[in-house]
């Protein structure tokens, strides 16, 4: 096992996990344990500092999930500049979320998930997709269920997935898996930019405006991209007084206005605004 040392003050372990870019991820112990594809993670923060415990193998792969290379005090520095106060605040508090660097095929499947969904809904529709479709391992004593392949779920029935919870989005994924057994390689649209990218998300079955947004940034690391929700859109209404009704027109409004950082202030804005429910 091999221990990556990081300090906190850009990096809160519990508002990284729990802000809606990632769905598999677990209380253990002292912190969390997170699995992406088929490798596994314990994270936990102690005396200003996280320590996240990998297998030896999986060292680099971590490091660039975790983003620890971007020194996130710039784009904090950046929110702190601008003169929304409700930037300002929101960075504030969410200063310790980090956008993770995530796999585009698993990133592109949980969010057609995710679509008009809960979070503990989501994690539950995924967990028992794994555990049905994908390799049993095991990590620190415990064990858990990689993302299944491609292969393997563009071989299971329309019956499976509706069984364990996908409803209408059944067909969604059935499809897109059995397009990309056939060669749909979803890697290649990393050559586009990103309204070309948006765009061919979309052609996908199955994926809207919403989706796209969250694949471009959570999958493709692209921060000019803001997802827009319900948590978004009243920010937007309550918050910068904005009229406009259409949500992809709202995403577009922040985009121009935050550019690079549009992803990152999106994350500030969202967390901020859950914690008021909290």
């Amino acid at each position: 096992m091999k221990n990556i040392v990081f300090p906190a003050e850009y990096f809160n372990v519990k508002d990284t996990l729990s802000c809606g870019q990632v769905f598999r991820f677990f209380k253990a112990d002292d912190g969390y344990n997170i699995i992406s594809l088929d490798k596994c993670a314990h994270l936990f923060e102690k005396n200003g500092f996280v320590t996240i415990t990998v297998e030896d193998k999986d060292e680099e792969y971590f490091k660039t999930y975790f983003d620890l290379e971007k020194d996130y005090s710039e784009i904090v520095s950046f929110a702190f500049s601008e003169k929304d106060e409700i930037v300002r605040k929101s960075a504030a508090l969410g200063k310790g979320v980090r956008i993770l660097r995530q796999d585009k095929t698993e990133t592109l499947f949980s969010f057609i998930v995710s679509q008009n969904n809960n979070i503990a809904r989501i994690k539950g529709i995924i967990e028992r997709l794994c555990a049905a479709l994908g390799d049993k391992k095991e990590f620190m004593g415990e064990e858990y269920y990689a993302f299944p392949s491609v292969e393997s779920m563009a071989k299971a029935s329309l019956d499976l997935y509706k069984g364990i919870g996908l409803g209408y989005r059944a067909p969604y994924v059935k499809r897109l898996a059995e397009e990309m057994e056939s060669g749909l390689n979803i890697n290649e649209f990393s050559a586009l930019d990103t309204p070309s990218l948006k765009k061919r998300l979309t052609s996908i079955y199955g994926v809207g405006p919403k989706v796209a947004d969250c694949v471009v940034f959570f999958g493709f690391n692209r921060t000019d991209a803001f997802p827009v929700d319900t948590w978004i859109e009243k920010v937007y209404v309550e918050d910068f007084k904005g009229t406009i009704k259409d949500r992809k027109k709202i995403a577009e409004y922040f985009v121009e206005k935050y550019g690079k950082n549009a992803g990152y202030i999106q994350q500030y804005l969202f967390y901020y605004k859950r914690s008021l429910k909290a």
